[in-house]
């Protein structure tokens, strides 16, 4: 039996109208699946615009339910084009409370799982302690159809130990759907050092635990519409790798439907010959659960 699986990422620009940035995303999921892709990855948040640049309690109206018009939409598209597709809702819980939510859809159309943003950051532009509780699901992966994906979400990334338990829950993929960006008031080095460090981090990931990963983050200009200056200039470049952290494909900072092809039994090899599991010295890394060693 194949273990080869073609995947796609879609990167692509938000604006403020949610169906059209739906109807971008179910073009995208048709031309993915034209491709023969059977897993399709869409950016953070891909309903909207990034709302988080400044605080307004009114953007809380943009929240939704778990079965809202985003889920519905990304369901008919992953039933016409029996795909999986994994995208996001900003999960209204209950009135005040809301989560940055990825949601899992398998082929049919029904809801194989959600992971709910575990690491919540807030920076200049980037408030999201304002917007989003922190998830409740801790690190498990999802089954569907085409294997145990182990979804994270943008600020997760940052995190090896989020990537290191979805591995040990026995995640075949690592997925990250990002909304990331460059300040645009930063110069051109300091731009180019940001992307190399997001880059390098999640190869990293992939290395660590023996895992392909797919990074899938928007693109384009965003205005701060609170008129306080902080736009956001989404940088693109999403990326698929391989379990030792090759690139298979990668994006430039243009709107594109990215596919490649994956050996999902590479990591089996791979991790004969980089032992990582086996050499971990679980004994001696109890000082990692606090927050700080004086």
């Amino acid at each position: 039996m194949s273990t080869t699986l073609t995947v796609a990422v879609v990167q692509h620009a938000m604006g403020p109208d949610r169906e059209a940035n739906l109807g971008l995303a179910a073009d995208a999921i048709a031309s993915a699946a034209g491709s023969g892709a059977r897993l399709v990855v869409l950016p953070e948040l891909q309903s909207s615009e990034y709302f988080c640049k400044y605080q307004d309690p009114e953007l809380f109206g943009l929240a939704e339910p778990l079965d809202g018009p985003t889920r519905q939409a990304l369901a008919r598209a992953a039933q016409d084009h029996g795909v999986v597709v994994v995208g996001g809702i900003f999960e209204q819980r209950m009135p005040g409370m809301a989560h940055n939510t990825a949601i899992v859809l398998e082929a049919d159309g029904s809801l194989a799982g959600i992971y709910r943003k575990m690491h919540i950051p807030d920076d200049p532009g980037y408030n999201e302690k304002f917007y989003f509780t922190p998830g409740d699901l801790g690190f498990e992966p999802i089954d569907t159809s085409v294997g145990r994906l182990g979804v994270l979400v943008c600020w997760d990334q940052w995190y090896p130990e989020a990537a290191r338990l979805m591995a040990l829950a026995g995640a075949e993929l690592l997925i990250y759907p990002t909304a990331i960006g460059a300040d645009p008031q930063d110069d051109r080095e300091e731009q180019q050092r940001q992307l190399d460090a997001w880059r390098t981090i999640q190869r990293a990931h992939a290395i660590a635990n023996g895992l392909p990963v797919l990074a899938c983050n928007r693109v384009g200009h965003e205005p701060d519409r609170s008129g306080a200056g902080r736009d956001a200039l989404f940088w693109g470049h999403s990326f698929i790798a391989g379990p030792q952290g090759e690139m298979l494909a990668e994006a430039d900072s243009s709107a594109v439907v990215l596919v490649a092809d994956i050996d999902l039994a590479r990591s089996e090899s791979v991790r004969r010959i980089w032992p990582f599991f086996r050499d971990r010295r679980v004994d001696a890394y109890q000082d990692l659960t606090r927050r700080f060693r004086g």
